[in-house]
Order: C-alpha cells, then structure tokens, then sequence
C-alpha cells in the first residue's frame, strides 16, 4: 500500500509537470505493478492503466517505449490503447514485439499495419500464433520473399482463394517458398497440381526430392488430365472422326498393320496415325 501510494504521488508530480525526464523511469514502476497483478484486474482497472501509460508514453524516449512493449506484449490482459499506439510505432524495434506477440491487437490493427509499414512490420506479423485470411491476403501481395516464405511456413496461418493463388505464382520459381506450399495439408490439390506443372525445372526438383510420392501422385493426374482433353478434342474434330471411322474399318478387315501405319506418317496425317496407333496398340487417344 505504501509503494501504491507513492507511485500515486510520483504520477501526480509528473503529469502535472511540463519536464518528461522522469516519464520513463515512473512508466517502469506503473508497468512493474501491472505486471505484478497482470490476471486480477477488472476492465475499469485495466481501462485506468490505460490512461495513465498513454499519457506516460507522450514524448518518452525510444529505448523506454521499446521496453515498455517488450514488457507487455504477451500479457493477456495488456491495456489495448497503448498496444494499438506501441504497435504502430513506425520503429520495428518497438512495434515488433507487439505485432508478433499480443492478443489485444484487432484484425483491423494488423490488416492497416500490413498495408503501411516496412517489410520489417510485416515479417513480425507473419510469426504471429493465429494469423486469419484478411491479414494473409496483405502479407502475401504486399510482402518481400521473407515475409511471403514466413507468412507460408506459419501453421497457424489460414488463406483465401486469393492467397492461395497469389502464393502459388510466386512459389513457381522460388524454392524454399515452393517447399512451405507444398508441405502445408490445407492447399487444395488443383493448386499443388498448378504448382508443380508451372514451376521451373529446379523447383519441380526440389518439389520431387521434398516428396517423391505427392510428386508421383500428380504426375499421374497431370497425365490423367492431358489424356481427357486430348481426347475431347479429338472427339470433337470432324477430321478425327472420320479417320477413326477409317482406320477403324481397317483394323475390322485386319488391315491396319505397320505398312499402313507408314503410310499415314508418310501422307503427313496426323489424325489417321494417331486413330491407327490408338487401335493398334490399345491405348487411349490422349496417350497417343
């Protein structure tokens, strides 16, 4: 009770004072107390630190605003005012804390830090625990390699349709990003399949090494897919369909054999070889 009182009379000198020497030094002492008894006050208790840290925080040097975050920033019940100001500091020293620790901070504060501050803010908030869609989309339009690495490494990180895109084209030709994508369970496979078809050579290796089996999975869809349109195609042409109709009445009067397979190639017609080959081989028209 007598430290209490003191620090009120201390708070009382130096807010009615003009001089902010002292802010930094009584700002400790009001932050050791809250730390003290940090889970035990109520709202209006919490509201009043609140006031009192803000006004102790006005033209306070950076060393002490930057301890006073790093104080603070895990705190469940850290007065929100002064997160808010502290993690909208333009200075990552005293905002990073803040941005990649506090649970006081809204979507809204992190959506408008993610829009306006350095790469520097932006890699803070992508190690944040929880990380939701609004906040992704910005970190992964807006943000350098490392931030759009980190922002994918994050298992606690959720993204939108638009995220997941955005991550995919920038993962084509970049390796470790390419890797953080490939490894998360909640990609939706046409996406993983978009990366591996539209990656660079060195990354689909890279891609292949991390997991032989995924990677053989899409190959085989990849060549599942090719094989239907090529087929659909060739359905569709009239050309097609009348050298199937041919090559077909060949191979029903046992015909069609390599001499007239030879003879198709040499009159440069692409359909009829590949109705010949699909008939004589037994093979699906898209594999041909």
């Amino acid at each position: 009770m007598s430290i209490q009182t003191n620090l009120i009379d201390e708070l009382e000198d130096v807010l009615g004072s003009k001089h902010v020497a002292r802010r930094a030094e009584v700002l400790r002492k009001v932050t050791d107390l809250f730390v003290l008894g940090s889970g035990k006050f109520s709202e209006d208790q919490i509201e009043l630190f609140d006031s009192v840290m803000g006004r102790l925080l006005e033209n306070i040097e950076f060393a002490a605003r930057a301890q006073f975050g790093s104080r603070i920033a895990k705190l469940s019940d850290a007065p929100r005012n002064v997160v808010r100001v502290l993690a909208c500091d333009s200075a990552i020293e005293v905002a990073g804390p803040l941005l990649t620790h506090s649970e006081r901070l809204d979507e809204g504060v992190l959506v408008e830090s993610a829009k306006t501050q350095s790469q520097d803010h932006l890699l803070a908030i992508s190690n944040r625990k929880v990380l939701v869609e609004a906040v992704t989309d910005v970190l992964v339009e807006r943000g350098n390699n490392s931030v759009v690495t980190s922002t994918a490494r994050n298992g606690g990180a959720r993204f939108s349709e638009f995220g997941v895109t955005t991550l995919v084209n920038k993962a084509c030709d970049d390796g470790d990003l390419a890797l953080c994508v490939w490894a998360r369970p909640d990609i939706p496979r046409q996406d993983l399949v978009k990366l591996f078809v539209d990656a660079s050579e060195a990354v689909k290796n890279q891609l292949i090494e991390a997991d032989p089996r995924r990677a053989d999975t899409i190959r085989s869809m990849v060549a599942r897919a090719s094989d239907q349109i090529q087929t659909r195609a060739r359905a569709g042409s009239n050309d097609f369909a009348q050298a199937l109709d041919h090559a077909s009445r060949l191979h029903a009067a046992g015909k069609l054999d390599e001499t007239q397979l030879l003879a198709f190639a040499n009159e440069g017609n692409f359909d009829k070889v590949v109705a010949a080959l699909a008939l004589m081989c037994d093979l699906p028209i898209g594999v041909v």
